[in-house]
């Protein structure tokens, strides 16, 4: 799976959960937080549709490498490439 697939999994896991934000205009490598209306709760939803959607686990203590859409792509791309 390329790195554009793994970001697009991800935007598409975050518009079906950030519904008033504008997905389109996030910068790779700036926090999400900052960029949307994510809290904590928002940011635990992506995690678990990861698993749920995608079969891909985070766990508690790898968050922090999920804080920008970068950093999500190069946690992610090896996690969904063991599952390819």
């Amino acid at each position: 799976m390329t790195a554009t697939e793994v970001r697009q999994k991800v935007l598409d896991i975050i518009a079906d959960i950030a519904l008033d934000d504008d997905v389109t205009t996030i910068d790779d490598g700036v926090s999400l937080r900052e960029q949307l209306d994510l809290d904590s709760m928002d940011f635990l939803d992506i995690v678990m549709e990861l698993k749920k959607r995608h079969k891909v686990e985070v766990p508690q203590e790898d968050y922090p490498k999920l804080a920008t859409m970068q950093s999500c792509v190069d946690y992610l791309s090896p996690k969904f490439q063991a599952l390819a």
